[in-house]
């Protein structure tokens, strides 16, 4: 059951449309951009995975030293200690490396379809210890006049969640992690409830439990407690191996509706929804038995990685969801989802 109802420009973005960071690397992919409003225009926060150019017989592979400096390391392919068999993580005796390495882009458009880069609002790169290997999938939330900017933080010592604020998109204040590793997915809720602010998020365990979603509290966005699952995967049905938060969870007269993924043993990723109650979060009234958005299209089937629809960026006006959303892991595409829709398929 896919009830949304994409873009005829899709993919508005492709990677050959931005340019790379520095003249060393060239874009592999675009993926799952943040969305948010500012100066009158529609914004995007696309992540950007950037490759060195390869050399035949051996692999380089890009890291972000402490001092936000790109470095490149390169392997033989036929030393033994070097394993690509996964295209997206390759290790090295013992070691692991991504493929790719990410950063954060801010492109603007005027009608919600064509985007570009304005100079005046530069790129976010990774910072510090704790992104020697990225920055990921940023989450847009605004409160007031402030932008809360949650985002995947990669290093060699685990993946957890960053958070980034700032009013003018031009200044940036690093809370740092906030959600220690292994974590992910993270998604604000855009007010408070009860006087506390929550946060969807996805905490990851290899033996015992699973990638689950979660919910927490805090009097501040820094400081998380009281945390507590919400959803876990289903055997048998299209998100039996792993979910995630999308965006900010919308605020309707039903209940809180959170657009989420969720992926099967295949990495077939689809979108779902969840209803929780206005003022206790933490319990879910409803939930997608079908996903409301498959990789039906060609551009959402063949790619970097295949079969995959991915949001963590919407924008919500009267019941149409605008959701911006990462197509293969490859390109960015563009659809519109209606809000009884997606209650009506919930039973609502």
């Amino acid at each position: 059951m896919d009830i949304t109802n994409r873009f005829s420009e899709n993919p508005i973005l492709t990677p050959k449309m931005v340019k790379p960071s520095t003249p060393s690397v060239g874009i592999e992919c675009l993926l799952n951009p943040g969305v948010f409003r500012f100066q009158g225009k529609v914004w995007l926060l696309v992540r950007v995975a950037e490759r060195p150019e390869q050399q035949e017989g051996t692999t380089t592979l890009p890291i972000y030293n402490q001092a936000g400096q790109l470095e490149l390391m390169t392997f033989r392919n036929d030393d033994p200690k070097f394993d690509d068999s996964d295209k997206r993580v390759f290790e090295y005796d013992g070691a692991h490396y991504l493929s790719t390495l990410s950063h954060l882009r801010l492109l603007s458009s005027h009608d919600g379809i064509h985007f570009s880069e304005d100079p005046e609002y530069g790129p976010i790169f990774p910072l510090g210890e704790q992104e020697t290997f990225g920055i990921e999938d940023c989450r847009v939330s605004q409160i007031g006049d402030t932008y809360y900017l949650t985002y995947t933080k990669v290093s060699p010592t685990g993946v957890g969640v960053g958070l980034i604020t700032t009013t003018d998109w031009k200044h940036f204040d690093r809370k740092g992690m906030i959600f220690p590793a292994h974590n992910k997915d993270c998604a604000l809720f855009e007010e408070r409830i009860g006087g506390k602010y929550f946060a969807l998020h996805r905490p990851s365990s290899p033996s015992i439990g699973g990638n689950y979603i979660w919910i927490a509290q805090s009097p501040d966005l820094e400081h998380w407690g009281h945390h507590q699952c919400i959803a876990t995967t289903r055997a048998g049905y299209w998100d039996s191996a792993r979910v995630g938060a999308g965006a900010a969870p919308i605020k309707t007269e039903a209940g809180w509706l959170e657009i989420y993924h969720g992926a099967n043993e295949n990495h077939r990723y689809c979108l779902g929804a969840l209803l929780l109650d206005l003022q206790d979060p933490g319990r879910v009234l409803a939930r997608s038995e079908e996903p409301i958005m498959e990789p039906v299209a060609g551009y959402e089937q063949t790619g970097f990685f295949g079969n995959v629809v991915f949001t963590n960026g919407h924008l919500v006006e009267g019941d149409t969801v605008t959701i911006y959303y990462g197509a293969s892991d490859e390109v960015i595409c563009g659809a519109q989802l209606s809000i009884k829709e997606v209650l009506k398929s919930l039973g609502r």
